[in-house]
């Protein structure tokens, strides 16, 4: 199976289980795959054929910034329910959030989540 895939979209959102964290919020970067059918924009080589990851991004973005979450599975959850949602050709996803200002006294790169989602039906 064929996939797409977007790295590091930064986004600023307000999630987060400390009352700072949605007050103030914080950067989250998100890794996207999407797993679907290219073949017939491979031979087409028109993007109306596939799906448009500026679109992947654009939908993305917005369900993410839409509500607040105390927990970044809930935000991870509705990112990939959004996808199955929006995007009808894509059969699985897999998504990342990386939560790198989260407020732990530690030194680390980030923290998070990933879940793999397929879709129902």
């Amino acid at each position: 199976m064929d996939k797409i895939i977007i790295k590091d979209l930064n986004i600023y959102a307000y999630h987060g289980v400390h009352e700072e964290e949605k007050l103030t919020g914080q950067n989250f970067a998100l890794d996207i795959t999407v797993w679907l059918d290219l073949s017939s924009p491979c031979e087409s080589d028109k993007v109306e054929d596939t799906v448009s990851y500026s679109e992947i991004i654009r939908k993305v973005t917005e369900s993410f910034t839409a509500s607040k979450y105390d927990l970044i599975e809930k935000a991870a959850q509705v990112t990939a329910d959004t996808i199955f949602g929006e995007f009808p050709a894509v059969t699985e996803c897999e998504i990342l959030i990386k939560k790198p200002e989260a407020p732990i006294k530690a030194d680390f790169s980030y923290v998070g989540i990933e879940i793999r989602r397929k879709r129902n039906g």
